[in-house]
């Protein structure tokens, strides 16, 4: 199942919540050229979790939920590009668990 969140799409893979940016936002932001994420474990809806330089701006990336980092997507620190790609398997940005289920069923479907 997949839920939309302010520019995020946000995947449901069992008790893992995959957050990855919209289309929408990849065009806002055009070609990304730097990441770099923060060091937080935990996260609070609304907390900054990465910094992206792209060719348009530079964006301060806010979490859609609260949750625990379990992952974070390395290969874009070392190829940013990937965040430009339409493949989820390479745009996507952090991996979630101890999502509250009921906040991630209130969101909007994607």
């Amino acid at each position: 199942m997949t839920k939309f969140k302010t520019f995020f799409f946000i995947d449901q893979d069992g008790d893992t919540y995959t957050v990855r940016m919209t289309p929408e936002l990849q065009d806002d932001l055009g070609t990304v050229g730097y990441v770099e994420f923060t060091d937080e474990e935990s996260i609070q809806e609304g907390d900054s979790f990465m910094n992206i330089e792209a060719a348009k701006t530079v964006y301060e990336a806010q979490a859609p939920i609260s949750g625990r980092i379990v992952e974070r997507n390395e290969a874009a620190v070392e190829t940013p590009e990937l965040l430009n790609s339409e493949k989820a398997e390479e745009n996507w940005l952090i991996k979630l668990v101890d999502v509250d289920a009921e906040a991630y069923q209130e969101l909007p479907d994607a």
